[in-house]
């Protein structure tokens, strides 16, 4: 195994030790050592849930035979970033995920990996990663959200975008894009259109 290197030998003592720390076991350092990467933040509802998924990945790891050793990384969220100085920073961003990604992995010479990325540039970002490591690997994302349901239609956040523009152009009130805003997202997943997103 790759994590052997950190594990086996006289010489890898201080490195059981600082994994002891941690909570291992001798019979668990003799099983993989399996990344669990995860892009769980509370600022982008794409995100938001992404604890939950690692939980359950985390106990399916350990069922199969592996140790996970879950860590995180930077998730920017495209539609909170547009429009404003932020979004001059979304695209960066990919890089700095899929290099921290790919950072963690080799330092500490895991075995596989499990990605947990939803929205732009960090689903892009944690898939740079897993072709620069050709490590054995799942990608697992957090799935879409759910359209709300506004005026008898179904919307979501693109919905809203447009909703600005019918405001400015005298289409519609502001009451009908307040309730645009306030009904669109109704919950946790990536915004729902067809880009990398998904």
């Amino acid at each position: 195994m790759r994590s052997d290197d950190v594990k086996k030998g006289v010489e890898r003592a201080p490195q059981r030790s600082l994994l002891k720390a941690i909570g291992f076991t001798d019979e668990e350092l003799e099983k993989p050592l399996v990344g669990v990467v995860n892009s769980w933040n509370e600022y982008v509802p794409g995100h938001v849930h992404l604890k939950r998924i690692a939980e359950a990945v985390k106990a399916g790891i350990r069922i199969a035979g592996g140790m996970p050793l879950e860590f995180h990384t930077i998730g920017i969220c495209d539609g909170v970033a547009m429009g404003h100085e932020g979004m001059k920073y979304s695209l960066p961003s990919r890089e700095l995920i899929a290099d921290s990604i790919e950072l963690m992995a080799q330092a500490h010479r895991l075995d596989a990996l499990v990605f947990i990325p939803t929205c732009d540039k960090i689903v892009p970002g944690h898939l740079m990663a897993c072709a620069r490591l050709n490590l054995p690997s799942i990608v697992v994302t957090g799935g879409a959200m759910c359209p709300g349901y506004v005026n008898d239609s179904y919307a979501d956040v693109i919905s809203v975008f447009e909703g600005v523009g019918a405001y400015k152009s005298g289409k519609i009130s502001l009451e009908e894009l307040k309730a645009l805003e306030d009904n669109a997202c109704p919950g946790p997943g990536s915004c729902a259109g067809l880009f990398t997103a998904n």
